[in-house]
């Protein structure tokens, strides 16, 4: 990539490829794997809150008006979120399992993928929740167009922005 063009340097007698923030391959991994939990930490906290809330429903006094539709959404959600609950806590096992295997570049890139996976799952479970509790509450279809302009919402600074800003970059930088 055009700025992290390679420079050899000799550190301790031993040869090292250094990037354009002077750190080695090891370095780098330890400090984007900092940066991932960091990302994951917040993710993890937003879908167990939701999950939670989401499980307690079923046990409330409400939860039996609920027509078929808003239980089959219900189940839906319950099941996204269980899913991205899972793949946002991935990372971490994942790291455990693989911890002293020298494997430290590999993990980060995989826990990336798991990341990036569990907030396609996120964005999937908080709209199926903003839709049965819109559905609950307005009773008419205006649920469907704000739940649909919220889920734009969510695309375009979650997933667009940050490809927008890597295509303005060039695609270059530090990953």
């Amino acid at each position: 990539m055009a700025l992290e063009t390679e420079k050899t340097a000799e550190r301790a007698g031993e040869q090292q490829v250094l990037t354009e923030r002077r750190e080695t391959e090891k370095e780098r991994a330890d400090r984007r794997w900092t940066e991932l939990l960091q990302e994951v930490r917040v993710a993890q906290m937003g879908i167990q809150i939701l999950l939670g809330f989401l499980l307690s429903v079923a046990f409330t006094e409400r939860f039996e008006d609920l027509g078929a539709a808003d239980r089959t959404i219900y189940v839906v959600t319950v099941a996204l979120g269980s899913a991205a609950t899972g793949t946002l806590i991935a990372p971490v096992a994942l790291h455990r399992f693989v911890t002293g295997h020298q494997m430290k570049p590999q993990t980060v890139e995989w826990a990336s993928r798991l990341t990036i996976t569990g907030l396609v799952l996120l964005l999937c479970t908080v709209t199926c929740a903003l839709l049965l509790i819109l559905r609950v509450v307005l009773h008419n279809g205006m649920a469907w167009w704000i739940v649909g302009a919220l889920f734009l919402w969510f695309v375009a600074c979650w997933f667009l922005l940050p490809a927008w800003a890597r295509h303005t970059r060039g695609g270059a930088g530090s990953r």
